[in-house]
């Protein structure tokens, strides 16, 4: 049910003095709904890989060579939607005011397996 035009107004007026009272709060609402669209698209990218597969598939099968390389097209855009939206931030958990931002791991893949490697020798020297 969509709101009147009176309630759109205060809705509007809470949102302004929220944000002028609380900004850190605020911007913190934002970026739930931020969260919550990108969620929207990686769902919607899934179904669209999924009707990918069921395209290209349905081109093998009844031979038509131009439906099938549609139907991989349809999975290649899909599977780059879904990647943009997870490195926009699905992948993150929300965070609280209180907790503290995890730190990203510093260094090279390899780097990171070494210190790994490492730690573990280290561990049974013990």
């Amino acid at each position: 049910m969509p709101l009147s035009d009176e309630e759109a107004r205060l809705l509007h007026q809470l949102e302004q003095s929220l944000a002028a009272e609380d900004p850190d709060f605020a911007s913190t609402l934002r970026g739930s709904k931020f969260l919550a669209h990108n969620r929207r698209v990686a769902i919607l990218a899934v179904l669209g890989f999924l009707a990918g597969i069921a395209i290209l598939f349905g081109g093998a099968v009844a031979a038509l060579t131009p439906v099938g390389v549609l139907g991989f097209v349809v999975m290649l855009g899909s599977a780059y939607v879904f990647v943009t939206a997870w490195r926009r931030g699905i992948g993150q958990a929300e965070e609280s005011a209180d907790e503290v931002a995890p730190q990203k791991p510093s260094g090279s893949f390899v780097d990171r397996l070494e210190e790994r490697w490492q730690r573990r020798q280290d561990g049974d020297d013990l």
